[in-house]
């Protein structure tokens, strides 16, 4: 380690003092240890320190007020609590005043050192991505697309280099992964961006209705049609028309879109002149375009005018090192909008959306984090706020037993009570089944062995095994 980050170890305990001493200067930190706040305070005030280990209960003064002190020296330190005393209310508290985590005593000392590794690299990375970010904002401003994963900085980069062009862009992907996202930021990057960006859903607008809403038609032509109407081809003149989930356009009227999309000429319903439009075409799709032109299902020659640049854009779970920073996103919108004051999310949540694909991509997360902060009783997101909806999108309908009466809702019942009581009968069944291994209960669970090991203390759940 050339450059070994500097931890100031608080305990009041001496053996724990020594004990993490050697762990950690075995795994090449330079180490400093205070035997209570008021030491560790002193050593604040004199001493650079990257991190922070510190039991809340202390001799003199607590752990909290030693860590709001580090925080007012130095707002980018890492502090990580420890307490034999694992409570929601102390993780709350701790986090409130700025601590990354908080780790249960007795803890495991490998789970200890990654978490101290993560929090050191986690550092490390959100100054790089920030640095990144502010190069993006300043050169590209990308609007509302957030990630610094490299497959979401080669989108940027393909972005700036096609979006003064007048090329026709297919933006491929699954659903909830940002298309229209990236065909905004086009247009928003194009020469185009003062005239219309018009979104056009192709799976949205009844077969019947989809050509007069693209092309217009005249009054009279058919029932209801009173007045002349602008289609939408028209309406995005100068501009950018967005066509998005292309791949659910039926084939005759993808016959009539070929025309408008290779010539930029089209014919209202009921009219017989031509209009012509300069627009900016580009598509989207959650589908295969080539296994449905192979299908018989979409027209050859209409792909090949999409397709003349595609944008891939990756799933979630192809770019999980993006995962906090867009959850954070989510917890300010959602925050804002329901005038909540959450912040801040745990990092054993945090490990719990890791465990998680995300079949639905950025829009499951963005939804999953609206319930969270609206479920939320505290200003901090733990894991309590995740695992209901968690559960649900993994397949669960709920938990169903003997004891589950819906009816009882009528008469009112106390939730809270009900998921904590489910949540420590499966705890307890994983446990028994795996034994007391705790690695084995977490795999039967698909939660972290962290996350177990929070719901073991919180549940007030017998430590057994390893």
């Amino acid at each position: 380690m050339a450059n070994p980050s500097h931890i100031l170890v608080v305990d009041d305990e001496l053996s724990m003092r020594e004990v993490l001493d050697l762990l950690l200067t075995k795994d090449g930190y330079k180490v400093t240890c205070a035997e209570n706040g008021r030491s560790a305070i002193e050593m604040i005030d004199k001493i650079s320190f990257d991190l922070l280990l510190c039991d809340i209960k202390l001799g003199d003064i607590t752990g909290i007020e030693v860590l709001k002190r580090a925080k007012q020296k130095n707002n980018n330190i890492i502090a990580i609590m420890i307490s034999a005393y694992a409570t929601t209310e102390l993780a709350v508290v701790a986090m409130n005043e700025g601590a990354y985590d908080y780790v249960p005593k007795p803890f495991n000392n490998n789970e200890l050192k990654e978490t101290i590794a993560n929090a050191i690299s986690l550092k490390t990375i959100e100054h790089e991505r920030q640095v990144l970010e502010d190069g993006i904002k300043k050169n590209l401003h990308f609007g509302t697309i957030i990630g610094s994963n490299p497959k979401m900085l080669q989108i940027y980069k393909m972005i700036s280099q096609v979006a003064k062009t007048k090329t026709t862009i297919l933006i491929t992907g699954e659903s909830g992964t940002g298309k229209e996202l990236i065909a905004k930021s086009i247009h928003e990057q194009s020469d185009r961006k003062d005239k219309p960006f018009v979104v056009i859903n192709c799976g949205g607008i009844p077969e019947t209705l989809m050509e007069s809403e693209l092309f217009g038609h005249k009054k009279g032509t058919f029932t209801g049609a009173t007045q002349d109407k602008k289609g939408l081809f028209e309406v995005a003149n100068k501009g950018t028309i967005f066509l998005d989930e292309i791949g659910e356009l039926t084939l005759p009227i993808q016959v009539k879109l070929l025309r408008a999309v290779q010539e930029k000429v089209f014919k209202p319903v009921g009219g017989t002149d031509d209009i012509s439009v300069d627009i900016r075409i580009v598509s989207a799709t959650n589908k295969n375009l080539e296994d449905e032109v192979i299908a018989g299902r979409f027209r050859e020659d209409l792909f090949y005018r999409l397709n003349v640049i595609e944008i891939k854009v990756p799933p979630l779970r192809e770019r999980k090192t993006d995962l906090k920073l867009l959850v954070q996103h989510f917890l300010e919108k959602s925050s804002k909008e329901m005038g909540k004051k959450i912040t801040k999310i745990s990092s054993y949540a945090i490990d719990l959306l890791c465990k998680y694909d995300f079949p639905g991509n950025i829009r499951e997360l963005e939804n999953l984090i609206e319930r969270s902060v609206a479920l939320s009783t505290t200003n901090i997101i733990l894991p309590d706020s995740l695992v209901l909806s968690m559960h649900k999108r993994r397949g669960y309908e709920g938990f169903k037993s003997k004891e589950t009466n819906l009816e009882d809702v009528a008469q009112g019942v106390y939730l809270d009570k009900i998921l904590e009581e489910i949540e420590k009968a499966y705890v307890k069944k994983a446990m028994e089944c795996a034994s007391g291994d705790k690695h084995k209960a977490a795999e039967l669970l698909n939660i972290s062995f962290r996350s177990l090991r929070y719901r073991l203390d919180k549940l007030g759940i017998e430590k057994i095994g390893n």
